[in-house]
């Protein structure tokens, strides 16, 4: 993936893209107990429908839905998310990455439509880490 030198978070193959990650003082295990089940509704939004497993369509309270494309427990997990009023679905990863006794939890998230709505998922993402720091602190 190539970066556009003209806009931040820009890029040349998958659009608008942002990031965000937090090391926890947790393990591993915990953090993807955590990611794919009760934390579910902090990142995601209340699912209707589960186990989390590939080639699952999901739909969220908020009017989103999408498709769980990669599922690979105790590492990562990639999804379609696809507002309403937005013009084609974006994808999510989650992945969580052994740090010593540590972990990292790290969101990625590309083809976003724009810049108002990449700023919008940065500060969503930012607080999304906060809200598991204070989970865990």
């Amino acid at each position: 993936m190539t970066q556009s030198s003209d806009i931040t978070g820009k890029t040349k193959d998958a659009g608008f893209q942002v990031g965000a990650r937090k090391t926890f003082s947790i393990p591993l295990e915990e953090a993807w107990n955590f990611i794919t089940s009760e934390g579910l509704s902090i990142w995601l939004g209340n699912m209707h429908n589960r186990p989390l497993k590939p080639g699952l369509t999901y739909f969220l309270d908020n009017g989103c839905y999408g498709e769980i494309r990669v599922f690979s427990t105790q590492s990562h997990l990639r999804l379609t998310w696809q507002p309403p009023n937005w013009p084609r679905p974006s994808t999510i990863q989650v992945r969580v990455i052994p740090n010593g006794a540590k972990t990292v939890i790290a969101f990625h998230q590309e083809h976003l439509p724009g810049l108002a709505e990449r700023e919008e998922r940065k500060l969503f993402f930012k607080n999304v880490l906060k809200q598991i720091e204070d989970k865990f602190s």
